[in-house]
């Protein structure tokens, strides 16, 4: 299913820092473990820390099992030098169902504790999985629940920007919109992951936006190998980017994975084209981001045929070996 660019994981080899994941049991997690796995080899359990919501075992597709440590003991660790990937947050979904107040509490103490331990832990650089939504806080057309993730993502940048600046550290800024690749959750709240089980069903496949919705895609691999190229480049203070990707309106989305996987019959009620939602970043300057790190773009073919060949695999499993993979969401 991929792996990170080989000179990514040379540098990886070479810098021999200490690894923290925190949210290691959510999807951009669960996928970064495979692939620090398969990039640092025996390395790996020596070399890699993970924290989540709870104590349990995570488990990866090949049956690796992964310890995952309460975020309350990230600054027990020692000091040496460390990258620090903070993938910890309640997301979108839950601002949706949670108290307001709860949820901004939760959030806030959640970056507190990343950001309070940072200098014990000997922290040289760190990767914050941010979202497109930081960029509609103040949207009037957004939705309550997209400007209240939004506006915390958005402070969550400016506190880990100030650590930079007050430590001289580095700190890169990934302005996540829509993701593709292995360890996909919530598969049926994806527009991709439900196109995909449709397919893998026989179809149809259901479009349901009566209006014209385009997105962009990328790789989380695609994503993590530049995420780790900038976070090793060697230079101080705030790198933030939004993540590109072709920009596909949903019935482009579905055809493409219709004729991957099909094929089957998409069905889509009458589309309002007056009307329509993109969500998308500056894919221009993330093209040339990726160029000037030397990391090739998965195509969204591809891109679609790995989430697929995740989905198949995850349908195959125990249910006991399901929730031990797809973890909590921080």
């Amino acid at each position: 299913m991929g792996r990170l660019e080989p000179h990514v994981e040379q540098t990886l080899h070479e810098s021999r820092a200490r690894i923290v994941v925190t949210g290691a049991g959510g999807w951009i997690g669960m996928a970064t473990l495979e692939l620090l796995a398969a990039a640092l080899g025996p390395e790996f359990p020596a070399r890699v820390c993970c924290f989540g919501s709870s104590q349990r075992t995570l488990t990866l597709l090949d049956g690796t099992a992964i310890e995952l440590q309460p975020l309350e003991g990230i600054a027990s660790l020692d000091a040496q030098p460390t990258l620090v990937l903070h993938f910890a947050f309640l997301t979108k979904d839950r601002a949706e169902t949670m108290d307001e107040q709860a949820y901004m509490q939760a959030n806030r103490q959640l970056d507190r504790t990343v950001l309070e331990a940072l200098d014990t832990i000997g922290a040289e650089a760190v990767f914050v999985a941010s979202s497109g939504a930081a960029a509609r806080a103040d949207d009037p057309h957004a939705s309550p629940a997209m400007r209240l993730y939004g506006g915390l993502k958005r402070d969550q940048e400016a506190q880990f920007a100030a650590w930079a600046e007050r430590a001289q550290k580095r700190v890169v800024v990934a302005r996540i919109f829509n993701l593709s690749g292995p360890y996909i959750n919530k598969q049926r709240s994806y527009a991709l992951g439900s196109f995909i089980l449709d397919a893998l069903d026989g179809g149809p496949i259901s479009v349901v936006a009566p209006h014209r919705v385009t997105r962009t895609y990328v790789a989380v691999r695609e994503l993590m190998s530049l995420g780790f190229a900038i976070l090793l480049d060697g230079s101080n203070g705030m790198t933030r980017f939004d993540t590109g990707g072709e920009p596909m309106e949903m019935q482009d989305v579905a055809e493409a994975v219709a004729a991957l996987l099909g094929p089957v019959a998409i069905e889509r009620p009458p589309v309002d084209a007056s009307n329509g939602d993109s969500y998308a970043g500056d894919g221009d300057a993330y093209r040339a981001l990726l160029a000037r790190h030397g990391i090739t773009p998965v195509p969204f073919a591809r891109q679609v045929v790995e989430t697929a060949e995740f989905i198949t695999l995850f349908q195959t499993l125990s249910n006991a070996n399901r929730v031990a993979m797809e973890g909590q969401p921080c």
